[in-house]
């Protein structure tokens, strides 16, 4: 899990390099991810892991943090 956590924050921090998203817990609540930020983040983590993020998981409480979405790509992952 800390791997992907860690890929995830190199993809966050490549799109707003300025933003601390190790201790952000409100990204979508808080704009500090706007919807084509999700997009550009939904494409890099479906090419990284090999998941598909279905529309149904597309909610902020997935996209909020990084531990939200490390849990969302391993739970993806997992059912595979």
């Amino acid at each position: 899990m800390e791997e992907i956590k860690s890929t995830i924050l190199e993809i966050l921090e490549e799109m707003h390099p300025d933003e601390d998203f190790e201790h952000c817990d409100t990204l979508v609540d808080s704009k500090v991810l706007d919807s084509f930020d999700i997009i550009t983040l939904i494409s890099e983590i479906n090419e990284e892991f090999d998941v598909t993020i279905s529309a149904d998981k597309i909610v902020p409480e997935n996209f909020n943090s990084v531990d939200a979405l490390a849990e969302l790509v391993q739970s993806l992952i997992d059912e595979d």
